[in-house]
């Protein structure tokens, strides 16, 4: 059914995470070139428009992260297009980007997440010694620091010295006009990755353990930085509770596809949702595609699984 369509495998951009989406993007032509389907190589620095048209693209394989990708943006333009893509629409891409909003729809449907407070950055810039007394008084340090609208942990720091706080906030608004302050979780971080429209599959929990402590941007990217638990070492009825809140999340936000939910787990076993990735990273060492094949699922026949699911 799919074989004698094209398909744009779309990765770059213009946003801060372009060269991951470029080596995410590389990894997913190579999956589907060998499953022998017909892909065109798209960046979208340039005309989109005129590629998918010159192209003839009936299918795209969204391999964009962080603005402008995960969004919404890249969705709406190819709603309008009338191509069909992968992962999740408008909507959900927009909720789960921006983490303030996505975090308001988890109060909503009571999905236990991190307490927060919102920075916008004209009041903060007007108010700093104010602000920083009323997350003293309202959090117990540390706390946790990162951009509205930023993916990879980019601008993320965890605050443990009162000195350090003004300064962290202020690395944050060097990424978004909007900044979040967040309850740190003591305890153990987790992810797990969710695939389906109607149907969902929650894949095995994954356990992240950097062995600088911060799971940020260097310990994503830099090859041997953190370690990986699959299946995380969890007590049953914590590993059941982090699939069944992955669900929830992924619902909660409309998203469709495939997702990744990242979650920390305190030494109670009390789970809380962070965030949803709707775009998660897809090279063969990504966190998803090392959960799929723990549950079977090889990186060709992962990356064939979400392109049909853009068509289902």
């Amino acid at each position: 059914m799919l074989n004698d369509k094209t398909i744009a495998v779309i990765r770059g951009g213009k946003s801060a995470e372009r060269k991951i989406s470029l080596k995410t993007g590389k990894a997913i032509l190579n999956a589907l070139k060998s499953k022998n389907y017909t892909v065109v190589d798209i960046d979208p620095k340039e005309d989109l428009h005129q590629q998918l048209a010159d192209n003839k693209i009936d299918i795209a394989f969204i391999a964009l992260h962080g603005r402008y990708g995960e969004d919404g943006t890249i969705q709406g333009f190819l709603e309008m297009e009338g191509i069909p893509y992968t992962g999740s629409g408008v909507l959900g891409s927009a909720l789960a980007m921006d983490k303030v909003s996505s975090k308001r729809v988890f109060e909503q449907m009571e999905i236990s997440t991190p307490e927060f407070i919102v920075l916008k950055k004209e009041e903060y810039c007007n108010n700093k010694a104010d602000i920083k007394t009323k997350i003293e008084e309202e959090f117990s340090l540390p706390v946790v620091v990162k951009p509205a609208l930023e993916g990879s942990s980019l601008g993320l720091s965890i605050t443990k010295d009162p000195s350090d706080l003004l300064g962290d906030i202020d690395q944050a608004f060097d990424y978004d006009e909007e900044v979040l302050i967040e309850n740190y979780i003591p305890g153990r971080e987790i992810t797990v990755g969710i695939l389906g429209n109607k149907e969902l599959e929650a894949l095995p929990v994954i356990e992240i353990r950097p062995r600088e402590g911060v799971y940020d941007y260097e310990a994503k990217y830099t090859k041997g930085a953190t370690k990986f638990i699959i299946p995380a070492e969890l007590d049953e009825t914590v590993y059941a509770k982090a699939q069944n809140l992955a669900l929830q999340a992924h619902r909660a936000l409309n998203c469709q596809g495939v997702s990744r939910v990242d979650m920390r787990v305190n030494p109670n076993g009390e789970v809380y949702v962070l965030e949803v990735n709707t775009i998660p990273g897809m090279t063969e060492t990504s966190l998803l595609p090392q959960a799929a094949a723990k549950s079977g699922l090889e990186f060709p026949e992962l990356v064939e699984k979400i392109l049909k699911l853009a068509i289902e």
